[in-house]
């Protein structure tokens, strides 16, 4: 059975990202392995048993899930602790969440390499790239904390890249009126870096999310069937006119 490819659907939430994969995994043509590849512990098919016993320790201390929607970058960076002890046991866990989170990463790859190789198309809900460019990789005005900056190169660097890359693309007043999380700068500024990413991604392409759910889906089936094909797809796929 000939090696097969991954496939990332990346984009806010809000633009169908979830739906469409489980729509592809009762329609498409091709033996499909579906792995969840965002943050969201929550939403996780597969993880180590120590990120699913971090997981399990900060619900039981009443941590709730995160549904806050997407953060301003500025806001994702933590002030240093003023009391030097702090700030020694607060890099301590720094480097001991990082040595997890990067631990995870390679073990969802590591069994993205093996359904490749055994003949499955794996279908990518997020991407761990997508999620933390903006906010690892992407440069910002101000000093990313060194995890953050560790973080960003290994992903960017180091860290394989799916074989092809579907964002799933909606302005920002649209994502807020479905899901009624962040606001429109945030959501706005997140979609440029989404764009961005075209110049990181060898086959990065754009599909216009507020067309009707079956269009996307019938244009994304045909994105990856082209890429089975050719090993390449167009930069871009126009909304159909009759949407217009």
């Amino acid at each position: 059975m000939p090696k097969l490819f991954s496939v990332a659907l990346v984009g806010p939430d809000g633009s169908g990202k979830t739906t469409i994969s489980r729509r592809l995994r009762e329609t498409l043509p091709l033996p499909i392995k579906y792995v969840y590849m965002g943050v969201n512990l929550d939403s996780s098919n597969l993880m180590l048993p120590t990120t699913w016993l971090l997981n399990k320790i900060k619900r039981g201390l009443g941590a709730e899930p995160d549904t806050r929607g997407p953060r301003a970058i500025e806001e994702a960076v933590r002030p240093r602790p003023k009391n030097p002890l702090r700030r020694v046991l607060a890099e301590i866990k720094s480097a001991l969440l990082l040595t997890n989170r990067i631990a995870e990463e390679w073990f969802r790859q590591g069994l993205t390499w093996l359904y490749t190789w055994r003949g499955y198309v794996v279908l990518f809900d997020r991407h761990f790239f997508s999620d933390y460019y903006a906010y690892d990789i992407a440069p910002t005005p101000y000093r990313k904390p060194w995890t953050r900056r560790l973080h960003g190169w290994m992903l960017d660097r180091v860290y394989p890249k799916p074989d092809l890359m579907i964002y799933l693309d909606a302005p920002a007043e649209v994502l807020l009126a479905r899901k009624g999380e962040g606001t429109v700068e945030v959501l706005e500024e997140r979609r440029r870096a989404y764009l961005e990413m075209r110049a990181h991604v060898p086959n990065f392409v754009r599909v216009d999310a507020t067309q009707p759910e079956d269009v996307v889906l019938r244009q994304v089936t045909d994105l990856i069937l082209t890429f089975k094909r050719d090993r390449r797809v167009p930069d871009t796929v126009p909304a159909e006119e009759s949407h217009a």
